[in-house]
């Protein structure tokens, strides 16, 4: 097939109903196929996809808005993919333009690899940050971080929800919300009473990815891996902002190890609205 029929091919919206055919996707370029993130994405953000004629998705991605419905913040992209035997014909880009034309002037994020970087390099996204995939079975040990953590209630999400808005720079209900349901685990760090870090584990394969992770220092942070561990079997994995270096040289001394990097790229904005200081890890690099 020609660059022209695949670049005139009309972009959708997916659904949930899309769920098997994004997978699908996903396991065609040598990925996971990740239902269970796939599930929540589809379900929190929008998904844009270009069917192909012979069947099946040519490119997919997800779009995850944050703030007010009218009048989003901030926008997350995240899975971007095109089918391996459309590779290379300007799907991508063709893809990524109608996501930025429908966006409009909300300010755009996402991680990208160092494979689909050049494209986004040229679409006009900037380098902001970048952030350390680690991966492996914790060991526990060395001093007591002194910070209590218990697993979070249903009373506890107001207050995890102020919190994170304070944190994340923008409101993320519809994603936080959906948390206790998605996760294995979705635990709090308190200070007399008063909650000043949260962190979930939720399921992906055969580890559980730690995210999103917000504490109030490094101390607090290192609690809520430790205590999500000790209910955990099996490897953690999680994607950590670089800057945090003490956190990223204990995960390593407990066991993980480095498996990749990404870049932080905005799209309108120099950098990431928030606190960075307090947010350690996305929930996933798809939605940030």
């Amino acid at each position: 097939m020609s660059t022209s029929p695949l670049t005139a091919l009309a972009v959708r919206r997916l659904t949930r109903r899309d769920l098997s055919a994004c997978a699908d996707l996903s396991e065609d370029r040598g990925w996971p196929r990740e239902e269970h993130k796939w599930s929540l994405l589809l379900t929190a953000g929008t998904g844009y996809g270009i069917d192909d004629p012979a069947g099946g998705l040519v490119a997919a991605c997800v779009v995850t808005r944050y703030g007010p419905p009218e009048r989003p913040e901030l926008a997350a992209i995240g899975m971007v993919l095109v089918a391996e035997r459309h590779s290379r014909q300007g799907v991508g880009r063709r893809l990524m333009r109608h996501v930025i034309a429908e966006m409009g002037t909300t300010p755009l994020t996402l991680h990208a690899t160092v494979y689909g970087r050049p494209l986004y390099d040229e679409l006009g996204f900037k380098v902001s940050g970048r952030a350390e995939m680690v991966r492996g079975v914790f060991s526990p040990g060395g001093p007591d971080p002194g910070v209590s953590t218990r697993p979070a209630t249903a009373e506890d999400l107001t207050a995890i929800l102020r919190l994170d808005e304070e944190v994340f720079g923008t409101d993320r209900t519809p994603m936080i919300t959906r948390l206790p349901a998605f996760a294995a685990q979705l635990r709090v760090a308190e200070e007399h009473g008063r909650i000043i870090g949260y962190a979930s584990a939720w399921p992906n394969l055969d580890n559980h990815v730690v995210g999103p992770l917000v504490a109030m220092d490094t101390g607090t942070a290192k609690a809520l891996i430790a205590s999500l561990a000790a209910h955990t079997d099996g490897p953690l994995r999680t994607d950590i902002d670089v800057r945090h270096e003490e956190l990223l040289a204990w995960l390593k001394e407990r066991g993980l190890a480095s498996l990749s990097f990404n870049s932080v790229m905005t799209y309108g904005i120099p950098d990431l609205p928030g606190d960075w200081t307090r947010r350690f890890a996305p929930l996933t690099v798809a939605a940030g």
